[in-house]
């Protein structure tokens, strides 16, 4: 058992990150609805502290009753009748005025979600697939459109809509540090708003259960700085350098003959795939696949070369591939910034 304790220690620090937390508050709507939450919460704290008071008292006056009372029988007197109905009555009421309080308090807290709703300054399309994220920040003009995959840019005091469709099942957008969750339906849109107060970097999870990978549907959320936002759209909208030599051309080249140009859309190359995440810059990413591995050489990698053993059940065959071919295409990927 002492071998365990420490085992149980680290859970529990690991839910101390504040990576993918409900307490984080760092964003308008998550903060409001945190503070609802905080009433809620104290609220039922000191309801429960005084029934459990009540329940105390009432075991330890009911045994000095039974020893006074031994061998008395009848009906209780009127006047501790009258003191429980009373009592009852004035309980009844208690709860009345709680639950109207809490009910006040939601609806002023529903105001304000929405009045923090208005105005939004950017626009994002975030599509769920099982198991996915495809984001693209929309533009009238097309030519600044920038199209993602399971990552997420917001600029800190701001308010962004994000549009949310799903193109299968239904999944559900949460990431708890800025704002509640929202469904994705299959044939519907849904909208989310977000007003990310401080920079950082935080974790969304689909929150509706879609399948076996549902575990490791994740979507990396960066909120930066005016700044750092505007620096990294404009990255987005280039298209990054074709390679001219080496084993980055040779996987370039390979990218293109190969079935992976039918599925992924890779800008300023032929690769114009839509039906899977787009790679125009994965390499600038911290995650591949979701969240299930890392955006380096040994990520790409292992994904390359069996995405089923990294994640049983997505829908991306597995492509034989030669040593050297996989290196070659695992450069390729490398250079994609």
């Amino acid at each position: 058992m002492r071998r365990l304790l420490p085992l149980g220690a680290l859970v529990l620090l690991a839910g101390c990150a504040g990576i993918q937390s409900s307490n984080g508050r760092d964003g308008t709507h998550g903060a409001l609805i945190g503070g609802l939450f905080d009433k809620f919460l104290w609220t039922t704290v000191v309801v429960y502290l005084f029934v459990m008071v009540l329940l105390a008292l009432a075991i330890v006056h009911g045994r000095d009753n039974r020893r006074g009372n031994a061998g008395l029988q009848g009906e209780p007197p009127v006047e501790a009748e009258h003191g429980w109905r009373s009592g009852l009555t004035a309980f009844a009421g208690a709860t009345t005025l709680i639950l109207a309080v809490l009910a006040i308090a939601t609806w002023f807290t529903d105001r304000s979600l929405a009045r923090a709703s208005a105005n939004p300054a950017l626009e994002v399309e975030v599509t769920g697939n099982q198991w996915w994220w495809d984001v693209r920040y929309k533009d009238p003009v097309s030519s600044y459109i920038v199209h993602t995959a399971n990552e997420l840019h917001l600029p800190a005091g701001r308010t962004t809509r994000i549009t949310l469709k799903s193109v299968d099942v239904i999944h559900s957008l949460w990431i708890p540090n800025l704002a509640g969750k929202q469904d994705l339906i299959p044939g519907r849109k849904t909208a989310l708003e977000l007003h990310p107060l401080h920079t950082g970097r935080f974790r969304a999870q689909c929150a509706e259960f879609c399948g076996m990978q549902h575990a490791h549907m994740a979507l990396d959320v960066s909120v930066d700085d005016p700044q750092a936002f505007s620096t990294w759209y404009a990255a987005g909208l280039k298209n990054p350098p074709i390679p001219t030599g080496g084993q980055a051309l040779a996987g370039y080249l390979l990218f293109q003959t190969l079935q992976c140009s039918s599925c992924h859309n890779v800008s300023g190359t032929p690769a114009s795939g839509q039906i899977a995440p787009d790679l125009t810059h994965v390499a600038s990413r911290r995650t591949i696949a979701s969240g299930t591995l890392p955006a380096n050489h040994d990520g790409f990698a292992a994904w390359v070369q069996d995405p089923q053993q990294a994640k049983p059940g997505n829908h991306m065959p597995k492509v034989p591939l030669s040593p050297a071919e996989l290196a070659a295409v695992t450069a390729y990927l490398e250079t994609l910034r």
